[in-house]
């Protein structure tokens, strides 16, 4: 209950009358309630009962929460729950709120172990207690929004394989397709590795900053990402495969396939959770992804020999800040790491390439690597910094 002021006139004199004025106020306990009704729905794979705590007439809310219990099903989700943790800004005339709430989320099957994130959800009134209007997030607290959140997905499947995305089933089975044939890709050149895949498809740029908790903006420019499903970087926490579809749908089918097989060698490698230097954690991706595709170098080296041409050709090989999401110089940075692996392929064959990532990946200093396998860091950039400059004519 909150005091509210009332100023009443009585014969030119004003006094402030401070009795109670009923306002909405959040009430923690009612949205513990709401989430425990959510948890159980979504485990019993009820769209009754899930709908049910959608708020009157919100046909929106109707319409994401009978999604949610569609995904439930389709992804067989496990492990979930939902602690509220604290409430977000203040509370409307309608009733309606909003807080932080610790998730937890498994698909069966495929992860290992449970993932989890904080999610924003918002409240509203709903009979006698409290229902949820949806989920999102604040980016000043740190939040995630889970693609099986979003509303209803189309799900496709294979062996050890499932792509979730928010659109249509025609292009959930394209992307299904792509990740098959990225999977044998990455196994022409990581023959042991086996999976599982799980590919998060969202419907845009934004969505996919939101699933990964970053600021707008972030990966708009970036074609996939592949990322740790929620906030946990754990060795049992379940790694995923994003793609930006405001990227992926721009390009041609060859290069859709190699963003496919670039990430998911990122997957082989646990790249996710491994430090390494960004030159050689991209460019062995690309290297994989690359290897059989038959594509000419100005078409795969094209941003590397325009930058040469404009600006000379780069002293050393490309550092951590040139592969920030929004640098210029991205792709280019891109290139150049993939042709500094053909430099390390050619000295020392692919399986040389395959050892020295290994042995780099398991935390051994790479300038020792190199030099232990007969390529010393200076006689890689040499060699590649010529390769540059014969490319660029």
């Amino acid at each position: 209950m909150a005091l509210g002021v009332a100023l009443l006139g009585r014969g030119g004199r004003h006094e402030a009358d401070t009795g109670p004025v009923d306002a909405p106020r959040a009430s923690p306990a009612a949205a513990a309630t709401a989430l425990a009704s959510f948890v159980t729905a979504v485990e019993e794979r009820d769209g009754a009962a899930l709908t049910a705590l959608a708020p009157p007439d919100d046909a929106s809310a109707t319409a994401d929460l009978a999604g949610i219990a569609s995904n439930a099903e389709a992804l067989d989700l496990e492990a979930v729950t939902a602690r509220y943790v604290d409430q977000v800004g203040t509370v409307a005339a309608d009733g309606r709120w909003s807080g932080v709430v610790e998730l937890t989320w498994q698909l069966g099957g495929l992860d290992e172990a449970p993932s989890s994130a904080d999610v924003v959800a918002t409240f509203a009134p709903v009979g006698d207690g409290l229902g949820i209007a949806s989920f999102g997030t604040v980016a000043a607290a740190g939040t995630r929004m889970p693609l099986w959140l979003r509303g209803r997905l189309s799900v496709a499947r294979a062996p050890d394989v499932l792509v979730m995305v928010d659109g249509g089933g025609a292009e959930a089975r394209a992307v299904l397709s792509r990740t098959r044939r990225g999977v044998d890709v990455v196994r022409r050149v990581l023959p042991e590795w086996r999976g599982p895949v799980v590919v998060e498809v969202p419907a845009g740029g934004a969505d996919l900053d939101e699933a990964l908790g970053a600021s707008p903006g972030t990966y708009a420019a970036i074609a996939g990402v592949t990322a740790t499903a929620g906030q946990g970087t754990g060795p049992d926490a379940p790694v995923h495969v994003f793609v930006n579809p405001d990227v992926t749908d721009g390009l041609r089918r060859a290069g859709a396939q190699v963003v496919m097989s670039h990430e998911l060698t990122h997957l082989a490698t646990d790249a996710a959770r491994t430090p390494l230097e960004p030159w050689l954690l991209e460019g062995f991706a690309d290297y994989v992804a690359l290897r059989d595709t038959g594509l000419p170098d100005r078409t795969t080296l094209g941003r590397a020999i325009a930058a040469v041409r404009r600006d000379g050709v780069p002293r050393g090989l490309p550092r951590s800040a040139d592969f920030d999401t929004r640098a210029a110089g991205l792709q280019a940075s891109y290139e150049e790491a993939w042709l500094a692996c053909r430099v390390v392929a050619d000295r020392l064959g692919e399986q040389g390439l395959v050892s020295v990532y290994g042995e780099a990946a398991e935390g051994q200093p790479l300038e020792r690597v190199l030099a232990r396998a007969g390529l010393p860091t200076g006689e890689l950039t040499a060699l590649w910094r010529d390769r540059l400059r014969g490319l660029a004519g």
